[in-house]
């Protein structure tokens, strides 16, 4: 299976990135073939630009290079793999702007000429998954919407018609974890790609 792998941290140090290093641990033990974009290692630029909302609604949507590369990379996936910290209950900006820059209208959807009603246009992804790490417990994610899992596991589902199966690993209280249960973690992470299919 192809999985394009996105992920959303500033430092290499982190314990993003050691999710990170899991999951393509994992990926590869099952013998999938992985590609990771690493939106701050690119420096991804930020959100749309003037020129790139104009375009948004017609036939050609991206007109930076980087992104159409990004587009092919979805185009072609079975499957995508989000890891990347929950910051202020969501998705890090620059992860943000890549759905907004990348999921465009003949990628992520269509438009149908007369109703103008939106069609699912990722249907040949199989799996989506979102592994995230959060400051918060549990209840108080739960409390805010946990806006990040929405995004991928309803919103981003949606555009594959509903047919892409979903997995998502959180990991609460990321502060007060001790080395153990960041271990136990990321041996969670490895084990799930191991069994993706």
């Amino acid at each position: 299976m192809r999985v394009l792998v996105i992920h959303a941290h500033p430092d290499p140090e982190s314990f993003s990135h050691a999710i990170l290093a899991a999951t393509l641990d994992g990926l590869a033990r099952a013998g999938h073939d992985s590609t990771v974009i690493d939106l701050y290692a690119l420096d991804y630029p930020g959100g749309l630009s003037r020129d790139e909302w104009r375009a948004y609604e017609t036939h050609s949507p991206v007109l930076d290079p980087m992104v159409a590369e990004h587009v092919d990379l979805v185009r072609s996936a079975d499957a995508l793999v989000f890891v990347y910290p929950t910051w202020w209950s969501s998705l890090p900006a620059v992860l943000k702007s890549w759905l907004e820059r990348t999921m465009v209208m003949g990628l992520a959807f269509t438009l149908d000429e007369r109703t103008r009603r939106i069609q699912p246009g990722l249907g040949h992804l199989r799996h989506l998954v979102g592994i995230s790490t959060y400051g918060s417990p549990r209840w108080y994610v739960k409390l805010v919407n946990d806006n990040g899992r929405r995004t991928i596991t309803r919103t981003l589902r949606l555009s594959t018609g509903g047919k892409a199966r979903t997995t998502w690993l959180p990991l609460y209280t990321l502060d007060g974890r001790t080395p153990e249960s960041r271990r136990a973690f990321l041996d969670r992470v490895r084990r799930s790609m191991e069994t993706l299919s």
